[in-house]
């Protein structure tokens, strides 16, 4: 894991041609069978994984319990996670020019979730690929935190986005 992603962004696996991932629509949420006793005044939000395949054949994948880490605030403290409101990918085939979503629910401190880190270690075809990591917070726009609105975020997210456009700036110099 070499640098984080915003929310939002798409991941690439170079080991697995065509095949990517994102976490977005991270956004204060209630999840559906109802709050569980755990998260008692801990504010509730939802995010998605999907796993796309632009590729020329199928993979099958697992987004299981423990191959996602969500950790909250500038200390990184562990978020709840409601694993009985949550939807995974249990080893579901993604054929070419398809998607599959998981969908989590997990709750934390409100003054701990304008920074959200999102880790990912998907298995494809029984093997583990690395682990990438995406940050956002909640009350950031996608779009704002991808850099498409330049200087409308003072958060974490456009810190990172200014980070990876400087690297990628070096990179090119």
């Amino acid at each position: 894991m070499c640098e984080p992603n915003v929310v939002g962004d798409w991941q690439e696996y170079e080991e697995h041609a065509g095949l990517r991932v994102r976490v977005h629509r991270l956004e204060q949420s209630e999840p559906p069978r109802g709050r569980d006793d755990a998260a008692e005044g801990l504010t509730y939000f939802s995010l998605r994984v999907t796993v796309e395949n632009r590729g020329g054949r199928r993979f099958g994948i697992h987004l299981e319990d423990g191959q996602i880490d969500v950790r909250l605030g500038p200390d990184g403290e562990s978020a709840f996670l409601d694993w009985r409101n949550s939807q995974f990918i249990e080893g579901y085939d993604v054929y070419p020019l398809r998607r599959a979503t998981a969908v989590l629910f997990a709750a934390g401190p409100e003054a701990a979730l304008g920074q959200i880190d999102v880790q990912i270690q998907l298995r494809v075809d029984e093997e583990w690929t690395a682990r990438r990591l995406w940050v956002g917070g909640l009350g950031l726009q996608e779009a704002a935190a991808s850099g498409a609105h330049p200087g409308t975020g003072c958060g974490v997210a456009h810190q990172v986005s200014t980070f990876l456009r400087d690297q990628a700036e070096e990179g090119t110099a």
